[in-house]
């Protein structure tokens, strides 16, 4: 990533058990397979619509 494009930092905070197969790879493709994991994103639509799809399990933490 570059220093100036902007990121998203998300924390990981609910299990993906009990949860559709899609949604779990979707925290993984977000780089999150473990609760309290953290991880900076880039700002794009792209990852903007996988936060959608697992906004019950992840939160955008303020840096």
């Amino acid at each position: 990533m570059a220093k100036d494009s902007k990121t998203i930092k998300i924390q990981q905070y609910a299990s993906p058990q009990r949860r559709h197969f899609d949604q779990r790879q979707t925290l993984v493709g977000l780089g999150l397979n473990k609760i309290g994991r953290s991880r900076d994103v880039p700002d794009t639509p792209a990852t903007r619509g996988m936060l959608r799809k697992v906004q019950h399990l992840v939160r955008v933490v303020e840096k």
